[in-house]
């Protein structure tokens, strides 16, 4: 069983986002399974904080389920033609303390996804996030993108997918995912 773990970079309870993140977990290719966690909960990156109280109970718990799977959804919007400054704290606490990095990242399988109101979906925040995850040593994979643009006519009022062609491009790219995070579980990779 190759297990995922997938987290949205928004907080919005509407979250086109968070939508896809969930019609992901539902369409996952027979023997694997998508996980969806959160950051909610995680506090804006404090050096003091951290230094005074250690990982935040949210971030740590998170680290942990990252570190335990075969690879890591991550479904990004894109604020300001970027990262979401919430999504990248979120990482940063995760990449704490440094020695934690090859644990949680080195090696692991990472691919990103995201849905968007405008025409270009997510690429700029998915291109955005390719140099912090080489920074962390993840192996991002490259076998496909998947940005849904127009999202507020692809999901329905109750976040679920209307489009069956967007339906079957989430489900092809889960397969080659999947494909990619088994195989690194095959060779050992961490």
């Amino acid at each position: 069983m190759t297990k995922l773990v997938g987290i949205s970079g928004s907080l919005r309870q509407a979250s086109f986002n968070s939508a896809l993140l969930r019609a992901a977990a539902g369409l996952m290719p027979e023997g694997a399974e998508l996980v969806v966690d959160t950051i909610r909960g995680i506090p804006l990156y404090d050096g003091d904080l951290e230094v005074a109280e250690g990982i935040p109970e949210r971030a740590a718990a998170l680290k942990e389920a990252i570190a335990a799977a075969d690879g890591l959804l991550l479904v990004t919007p894109e604020y300001n033609n970027s990262i979401p400054g919430v999504f990248k704290n979120a990482i940063d606490w995760l990449s704490r303390p440094a020695s934690d990095i090859p644990r949680i990242f080195g090696g692991k399988p990472v691919a990103l996804i995201g849905a968007s109101p405008g025409g270009f979906g997510t690429i700029l925040s998915q291109n955005a996030w390719l140099p912090v995850l080489r920074t962390l040593g993840a192996d991002v994979w490259s076998g496909g993108r998947l940005m849904v643009s127009r999202a507020q006519t692809v999901f329905n009022q109750d976040g679920t997918i209307a489009d069956q062609k967007i339906e079957g491009q989430i489900k092809t790219y889960l397969e080659g995912f999947v494909a990619f995070a088994a195989s690194a579980q095959r060779a050992g990779i961490p």
